[in-house]
């Protein structure tokens, strides 16, 4: 499975953003992946943002980005999304996609097996 993630930039902090990742695999294929967002801000180790179930019935965040962020997919298209609100300059990080088989909500990197490439969030103050 490819990923590829895009929709990043730059933006004022309170601006919203929202990420794709748009994934190389069949509509049924994706369907057995459970989708997973992380960010690594310069200097700093990769950390967890949100995941999402196969079906989008069940997504969980970290704690900073909850009520403000939103994962959802639409299998058809093969896609997950990552609508982010009331950005924050210590959200500004390169975000990735990842794809896991794991059952239930992974938050470890380990975890997923194929990653995009990444795409920059920039937040200014």
């Amino acid at each position: 499975v490819q990923l590829q993630a895009s929709g990043g930039g730059l933006v004022q902090a309170g601006g919203s953003l929202r990420l794709s990742c748009a994934a190389s695999a069949s509509g049924r294929a994706f369907r057995w992946y459970v989708m997973g967002w992380f960010r690594q801000a310069p200097g700093k180790e990769r950390e967890f943002v949100g995941t999402i179930s196969w079906n989008g019935d069940d997504t969980h965040y970290q704690d900073s980005v909850k009520g403000r962020f939103t994962m959802s997919r639409d299998n058809a298209k093969t896609t997950v999304y990552l609508q982010m609100n009331s950005l924050k300059p210590e959200d500004t990080a390169v975000y990735y996609c990842a794809a896991s088989r794991f059952l239930g909500q992974p938050t470890r990197d380990v975890d997923y097996e194929y990653w995009g490439q990444g795409t920059q969030v920039t937040v200014s103050s």
